[in-house]
């Protein structure tokens, strides 16, 4: 049986990955947890998987939880320490990282270092600081398994194939709910229309990010750490209808895809019990019904998010990291209604060119510019003086 520690059990990764352990409790077992503010889901969670060990946001939800399970056998902790504990519980053999956004990256080197195998959900944790949880996970022999979909996808069609085969790999997306909208209308659009994903069910902030390509983006930043390719080598198509969840190009022209319907619980599951491959009750891709497949260029007026992140990417050390945090600081003021959709980008473009690049290749100066970028982004957004 393999033990886990899921990090973010309450968000989409979490539930989904916890319906998993459901249907295989031989398999798995759910040892810690790590939770936001949603209490009242994981009260739920914790009475019917009984962890060992869970941690809230802050020391308010963690007193409310004891007195709310005072009989329940538990330990409850809070903040960044309780994070790292659940991520490095005696007992876990994987951590599933599903945390959304930088607050994944502290908890999941922690578990790294901790010796414990990695099913990878949080992408910024490449994204800040891919060279260090690389080169960290070399070290201690660690297995970084992928989770999205499109990251699964890309694991699969490079197995049994030599890496110097390789031409390109090619990520889709699904182009979001505004593919095929007039320019001129997406600067209306609201918070509603933008959470409305044509075909996944994801957390607000991917979704957001997935309505501006900057969820592909910020994919290529982890393909490139996460696999070892060179950034021009990795293209992004998008495919509407989120059957091929993306495909590798060898030197030969072949292009080996995965296919499959769009259900995290399939990538989720590959990534628990690899190699093995478990008999889920989902339905079946059924092709003959589909009325065909098509593939294209993303437009750079309609997503400029996704040229930014190669920008980013390109200039290198903690210029990602910058990206990162005006995109988290950018999608949340559009959730609260104080920053347009058509303007994430313009913030997020004016806090890179502010940026003055300092080297990546300490935990700590990633920090201060993650810091001064949320910092810098705030500012910007609250006077409102957008370049």
């Amino acid at each position: 049986m393999k033990h886990l520690a899921i990090l973010g059990s309450t968000g989409s990764i979490g539930v989904n990955t916890l319906d998993i352990v459901r249907q295989f409790p031989e398999k798995f077992k759910a040892i810690s947890l790590s939770a936001g503010q949603n209490t009242q889901l994981l009260k739920q969670q914790i009475l019917e998987f009984r962890p060992e060990m869970i941690s809230v946001l802050n020391r308010e939800l963690s007193e409310t939880l004891r007195r709310d399970l005072s009989s329940f056998p538990v330990q409850i902790l809070h903040g960044v320490e309780g994070l790292i504990q659940v991520a490095t519980h005696p007992k876990v053999d994987q951590v599933v990282s599903a945390l959304v956004g930088a607050a994944g990256l502290i908890p999941t080197l922690s578990a790294i270092k901790a010796g414990k195998a990695i099913a990878l959900a949080n992408k910024e944790s490449l994204v800040m600081a891919g060279k260090i949880v690389m080169a960290e996970a070399g070290q201690n022999h660690i297995q970084i398994l992928p989770v999205d979909s499109e990251h699964s996808a890309i694991f699969q069609a490079l197995l049994g194939h030599r890496k110097e085969d390789l031409h390109r790999i090619i990520l889709t997306a699904s182009g979001g709910p505004f593919l095929n909208l007039p320019l001129e209308k997406l600067h209306g659009v609201g918070v509603k229309e933008v959470l409305r994903h044509p075909n996944w069910e994801m957390g607000r902030k991917i979704t957001v990010d997935s309505a501006s390509l900057m969820n592909k983006g910020l994919e290529v930043i982890e393909a490139h750490w996460l696999f070892g390719i060179p950034v021009e080598k990795i293209v992004v198509q998008v495919h509407p209808q989120s059957i091929i969840h993306s495909m590798v190009e060898y030197i030969d022209g072949s292009i080996v895809s995965q296919m499959g319907i769009a259900d995290m619980r399939v990538p989720i599951s590959y990534a628990l019990a690899y190699p093995e491959r478990l008999n889920l009750t989902l339905p079946r891709l059924d092709l003959p019904q589909r009325e065909g497949l098509t593939f294209f260029a993303p437009d750079p007026q309609r997503f400029p998010c996704l040229k930014l992140a190669y920008d980013a990417i390109e200039i290198g050390e903690t210029m990602p990291t910058i990206l990162n945090a005006a995109n988290e600081v950018a999608v949340n003021g559009f959730l609260e209604g104080s920053l347009p959709f058509t303007r994430i980008p313009t913030l997020i473009q004016q806090v890179m060119e502010e940026h003055e690049v300092k080297p990546a290749h300490t935990i700590e100066n990633i920090l201060r510019a993650d810091h001064w970028a949320r910092e810098r982004s705030k500012a910007i957004l609250e006077g409102r003086k957008l370049c």
